[in-house]
């Protein structure tokens, strides 16, 4: 019996050793490790646990779960200091991980990853989080390593791990970190597991993250990517998603980030100009100074800012401009622009607010040069095609020449795409009386659309086609129209003119009943009606519904009175 009790007592303090002495190291890297507290949206306590420093920035890692639904978290470092966690810089759900930046504690410490990744049978050092000078922990070692991405490792640990060890560091003998210890469903366990360093610095937000749903049900503010124009993109993407707050806060954030990037500015001045009010146009007239100040191509920055003001114009309406933003303003801009380099795209720009100024012939001028470059498109020629056609005089021979250069950047069978050009080069068309060529274009309209058209273009096709005397396809478009839109009274009207025009008096009378049925105080109507029943023999109706039509002020109706009566 003294025998036993004499090997129990050497084998306990062996034991001890294991689960708490650690190397000298331990006492420095303890200072890296910080308790986690996270909030909901009601100011209560939702989580807490471990984490630690990774870099003397503030950057830290711990576990998904403890974030997941928190509007907002701190830090408590070894030294018992409280700080706030700014915003998140990366997450996954799948290996239950979270990157973030805190302030960071001038008296803490930040691990430094290992190197090279540990071997199965390497002895491991569990560092837990304390405010005490004594650190007890763990050790163990490695029973197995999987490789989970590029340089990246899953480590299957011999040894026993609580909750309250979770997000705690994995450290080799030389005191650098190889990864976190995760959560074990198995409390009772021999075994544990740790996602490698590597993986834990690689996590980050791309441009796409806006929408990761891993990222969005943390509500504590989200990071801007890294690299600058993964940010830029960024920017874009969380312009359509982002409240107004949310989003102005990023745009800060990237402009602290990048001061030298004009894109943050003319972003901001964006943001502001689209508040409408004088304060934030005031915003935004110093971030376009700022725009010029830090463009290294000043071209470039001139295009941007008349753009903006070009744009601004066109949404005021007839209100009154804030300071100088006119269009003669956006003007003077684009054309410093073009005295540096004569890119297509600012004579595009050039052009459209020449446009909107109405100096069409100084616009097609621009346009034209935009068509003679590599920028050249069916928009430009089409832009081409409706400054000649506002300007006086001009032959509208050359207007349906620039629509067949727009048509002609596209190939057939066409699609959906080329659709506006094909009804605007027909009603060009019709207004010089050819008919027939208008009557081709809204065909291949309707083919381009894949017969998804409305009542509106079958009722436009259709007196196209009685203009050049093709009166089967006028009648089958008018009752498409009316088949489309059966409460419109215009079209039973246009209707019974179609029929009236082709002698077909009874079905003429029909549309015209429900015509005014639709609209009893409807003179045309009643005016053709009257017609229409004195040619079908029905002379008393005819007269009658002719007194209607004139009694209602219809003009044309005294005419025929006098003339049938």
């Amino acid at each position: 019996m003294k025998k036993t009790i004499a090997i129990l007592l050497c084998v306990m303090p062996f034991s001890v050793l294991l689960a708490q002495e650690l190397p000298k190291w331990t006492d420095k890297a303890r200072k890296a490790v910080f308790s986690i507290i996270t909030y909901n949206k009601d100011n209560g306590i939702l989580n807490t646990g471990n984490g630690f420093y990774i870099d003397e920035t503030g950057t830290g890692v711990s576990d998904y779960t403890l974030f997941k639904g928190a509007e907002r978290a701190v830090i408590v470092t070894a030294n018992g200091k409280e700080l706030p966690v700014k915003y998140i810089m990366g997450a996954n759900d799948m290996y239950d991980v979270v990157k973030f930046k805190a302030e960071f504690d001038k008296k803490a410490e930040v691990l430094q990853p290992a190197s090279v990744a540990s071997a199965v049978g390497q002895t491991v050092y569990l560092v837990p989080y304390s405010t005490q000078k004594a650190s007890a922990g763990q050790l163990g070692t490695i029973a197995k390593v999987d490789t989970i991405g590029d340089n990246q490792f899953y480590y299957t640990l011999t040894m026993q791990t609580t909750d309250k060890t979770v997000s705690c560091p994995l450290m080799n003998a030389e005191g650098q970190v190889i990864g976190m210890i995760q959560k074990n469903n198995d409390p009772e366990s021999k075994e544990s597991y740790a996602i490698g360093i590597r993986y834990l610095s690689d996590l980050n937000i791309t441009a796409l993250s806006v929408n990761d749903l891993t990222l969005n049900s943390i509500g504590i503010k989200k990071g801007l990517p890294e690299d600058e124009s993964q940010a830029l993109v960024y920017l874009y993407m969380a312009s359509g998603t982002y409240d107004n707050n949310q989003y102005l806060e990023l745009l800060n954030d990237f402009i602290a980030s990048y001061p030298n990037n004009m894109e943050g500015y003319l972003r901001r001045a964006t943001y502001n100009i689209n508040i409408g009010d004088d304060a934030h146009y005031a915003l935004a007239a110093e971030d376009l100074k700022k725009v010029m100040d830090v463009a290294e191509k000043k071209e470039e920055a001139h295009y941007e800012i008349a753009k903006l003001i070009y744009s601004y114009q066109l949404n005021i309406g007839d209100k009154k401009a804030y300071a100088d933003w006119t269009f003669d303003s956006a003007l003077n801009e684009i054309n410093q622009a073009l005295s540096i380099a004569q890119e297509p795209i600012y004579y595009q720009l050039q052009g459209d607010i020449y446009f909107a100024m109405q100096k069409f012939t100084e616009a097609f001028t621009a346009y034209d040069t935009v068509n003679k470059s590599n920028l050249a498109s069916a928009a430009s020629f089409y832009s081409a095609a409706k400054a000649k056609e506002l300007i006086e005089g001009s032959d509208k021979k050359e207007v349906v020449a620039l629509m067949d250069s727009a048509i002609a950047r596209y190939t057939k069978p066409y699609g959906k795409d080329v659709a506006p050009y094909l009804y605007e080069r027909a009603r060009i068309k019709t207004d010089m009386e050819d008919y027939r060529g208008a009557v081709t274009d809204y065909n291949e309209f309707y083919d381009a659309m894949l017969g998804q058209t409305s009542a509106e273009f079958h009722l436009i096709r259709s007196q196209a086609e009685l203009k050049c005397r093709m009166y089967q396809q006028a009648i089958n478009d008018i009752n498409k129209a009316v088949e489309l839109d059966p409460d419109n009274v215009s079209y039973w009207v246009e209707k019974g003119g179609v029929h009236l025009r082709v002698n077909q008096m009874g079905e003429a009378i029909k549309a015209l009943d429900k015509a005014i049925t639709l609209d009893p105080e409807n003179a045309p109507a009643y005016r053709m009606l009257g017609y229409a029943q004195i040619q079908n023999k029905e002379k008393d109706k005819g007269i009658s519904n002719l007194q209607k039509a004139a009694d209602l002020g219809d003009g044309v109706a005294d005419g025929l009175l006098q003339k049938y009566k």
